[in-house]
């Protein structure tokens, strides 16, 4: 690992791709606006980021960690030592690297990452993108210079008030709305049908998955073709599903092109996916994860509907509702176009150029 500019930064996080992807659009900002900057990211060589990161351009070192799971699990019992073992060698890339700003997005893959960066005298940004902050950011606010934060609910959790800047969640910049007509062509589908784009975030969503499947024949009936992205982990199980009117798909790296593909959205309520269909503008129909800490996918979702930007399906009313609330909405022309208006109003476009901005300053610091 050869370092040459002076300017250095490190990236911390991972496991999901609402983790990784604000991580990506940041240090996208940074490498536009300084050139000849450094950056290098730390996660883990078995999650989205260990794929993501390298397929964006940017090096990547991996360490041994893995979060502590609530239930009880033989896993568990390797969690002291996989935590010593990473802290070793975060300290160790870290003094190797010497960035100047460390950033983290949360989940455990950074807690170690960002204590090391610390150590060695990094400036510390932590970015937050739900509105309950996860349990790394919490613990690590009073090590940071700068707490970013995407909703204004997250403020009230956090001890370091002078710390918090309101900047939105970052959205990666290749991210635009293409031709629709082009874009369900690509995916081998009829233009002239209604396309549904079904998203379970970057592993899959199992109830989401059960539910199209039930409601999968009442939606062909209707003439509506569906993009399913059904997620890394259930991809060999819905696989055989597909035909000319349904394409499954196990994970999506051109988001351009599936989002510019849809005529609607169901989707689960994470900070990414709002972030960027808010950006966009699109039709969506919120499904908020239940398996979240402090319900704050539902929490999220929910502040949006409220100002008539969205419509939700809580996860317990999916198989009985999908096909229903679906084909009525993917028709109502008029309802779509005032979702679309109306979520516009969440989007913060300019997150990641804010972030990046905050970063160069502070590393420009001695």
């Amino acid at each position: 690992m050869k370092t040459k500019s002076k300017y250095r930064y490190l990236f911390a996080g991972g496991g999901t791709g609402g983790h990784i992807f604000p991580a990506i659009a940041v240090a996208q900002q940074i490498r536009l606006l300084q050139p000849d900057a450094e950056i290098l990211f730390i996660g883990t060589n078995n999650k989205i980021e260990a794929t993501a990161v390298p397929f964006s351009g940017f090096e990547f070192k991996s360490i041994w960690i893995s979060g502590f799971k609530r239930k009880k699990t033989v896993e568990n019992l390797l969690f002291p030592l996989k935590l010593i073992v990473g802290m070793m060698q975060s300290l160790w890339i870290n003094i190797i690297f010497q960035p100047r700003v460390a950033i983290g997005t949360g989940a455990y893959v950074s807690g170690p990452a960002i204590w090391a960066a610390n150590v060695i005298g990094a400036k510390i940004i932590l970015l937050e993108q739900n509105s309950y902050p996860g349990f790394t950011n919490r613990l690590l606010e009073k090590k940071a210079q700068q707490i970013h934060i995407s909703f204004e609910d997250s403020k009230k959790y956090f001890r370091e008030q002078n710390k918090i800047l309101l900047s939105g969640n970052p959205i990666r910049i290749n991210l635009i709305l293409k031709d629709h007509k082009e874009s369900v062509e690509h995916y081998s589908l009829d233009p002239s049908k209604s396309v549904l784009v079904i998203l379970g975030g970057s592993l899959g969503a199992r109830s989401i998955n059960k539910a199209v499947l039930q409601n999968l024949s009442k939606l062909h009936e209707a003439n509506i073709q569906v993009l399913w992205q059904c997620g890394k982990l259930y991809f060999d199980e819905y696989k055989h599903l597909e035909s000319d009117s349904v394409k499954v798909i196990p994970f999506v790296d051109d988001m351009s092109t599936i989002y510019s593909a849809a005529d609607l959205i169901l989707a689960r309520s994470g900070a990414t996916t709002i972030a960027e269909v808010s950006f966009l503008g699109l039709p969506v129909i919120f499904v908020p994860s239940t398996n979240v800490a402090e319900n704050h996918q539902y929490i999220n979702a929910k502040s949006i509907v409220d100002k008539d930007g969205a419509e939700l399906i809580e996860d317990k009313d999916l198989s009985s509702s999908l096909s229903e609330k679906v084909i009525e909405l993917i028709n109502n022309k008029e309802r779509k176009v005032l979702l679309s208006k109306n979520i516009k109003i969440f989007s913060k476009p300019d997150a990641a150029n804010i972030v990046a901005k905050e970063a160069i300053k502070l590393s420009e610091i001695v």
